[in-house]
């Protein structure tokens, strides 16, 4: 009797655990380390940019997000916690805070979250004192912070310098460029020069950051491509690697409007004409389609349609053998 009921509690330990998806979520936790190592060069570019440090941007967003794995970034991109104002005018998340259901900003992507911290600091009035300060002097940036409010934790500029100084993130500062010299918003005048930046194809203003940092691009079939993430559009893929959209929809043989499924292979330039060597054929299984195979083996639709003798639109059956390299005899 006693080892029926053990085994009963034991299945339902494992159905809780297993069928709980905070719990599974917590297995698949990023760590501070992998988080920085994901974003560090995000944030050099915003401090060449916007004349923020490195070190305080990155420690604040470790900080806001909890390494990335916050609901407010995983569910809305929102990587530092701001919330939405009299000013603020796109997609919004709610969620508990310091008052019951309070807004908090919601972004397409995680860069322009990082962006946007770059202008609510940069436009924010009550934050220019902040742009005084030796832009290598995070414990000054990071009480400065406080004082100007940006959080009400009391502990919030101990909390950031402990995080800069455990992983050596005042190392990221070193990367600044002091050649460009940041102009406070009420010190432009009509006379002064400015510079028009042309919006990129994903609606957030284009900057030199690395996508190669944000996704694992691998070669397939000696083609650059990685598997796309939940939210994607082939039109924000092009502007993270400065492509045009038709590029990208030519290179996927995909029609214009349509979307990756979360999982689905994206690639960066056009897919060869054959399947690399020892590839010969492919035994078309259910659920499968020409497309999809043709995406897996990294060759272009129109040459599988070739080599198989079939007309374009045409798909064949599960069980069907699938030429890869070779057209197929008559």
């Amino acid at each position: 009797m006693y080892l029926y009921r053990f085994k009963i509690f034991f299945v339902i330990v494992l159905s809780v655990w297993f069928g709980n998806p905070a719990f599974c979520e917590s297995l698949q936790k990023n760590s501070r380390q992998q988080y920085i190592d994901v974003y560090a060069q995000l944030a050099i570019q915003e401090m060449n940019e916007y004349h923020i440090p490195a070190s305080i941007t990155m420690a604040q967003a470790c900080l806001e997000s909890g390494d990335g794995n916050s609901t407010l970034a995983l569910e809305a991109n929102n990587h530092f916690g701001i919330k939405c104002n009299s000013s603020w005018s796109g997609p919004s998340i709610r969620q508990d805070d310091e008052s019951r259901n309070e807004c908090f900003r919601k972004y397409g992507t995680a860069i322009e979250s990082y962006r946007d911290h770059s202008k609510f600091l940069t436009g924010g009035m009550r934050y220019q004192f902040l742009f005084d300060y030796d832009i290598k002097d995070y414990r000054k940036w990071a009480y400065g912070l406080k004082k100007a409010g940006y959080a009400t934790d009391p502990q919030y500029p101990e909390r950031l310098i402990r995080i800069i100084e455990e992983f050596q993130l005042d190392k990221l500062d070193t990367y600044y460029n002091s050649t460009t010299r940041y102009v406070r918003p009420e010190r432009l005048g009509s006379g002064s020069k400015s510079t028009t930046r042309r919006k990129g194809n994903s609606g957030i203003d284009d900057f030199s950051i690395n996508p190669y940092v944000t996704r694992n691009v691998e070669k397939r079939n000696n083609v650059k491509a990685f598997f796309a993430k939940e939210g994607d559009t082939y039109e924000q893929i092009a502007a993270e690697f400065s492509l045009k959209d038709w590029e990208i929809y030519r290179y996927n043989d995909v029609e214009q409007g349509a979307r990756p499924e979360a999982g689905s292979i994206v690639y960066l330039q056009g897919k060869r004409g054959s399947a690399p060597r020892g590839n010969d054929f492919h035994i078309l299984k259910q659920g499968e389609s020409l497309w999809s195979v043709a995406q897996w083996y990294g060759v272009r639709l129109n040459a599988l349609y070739r080599k198989n003798r079939m007309n374009p639109g045409e798909e064949p059956k599960p069980g069907q053998q699938i030429s890869l390299r070779k057209k197929v005899k008559k």
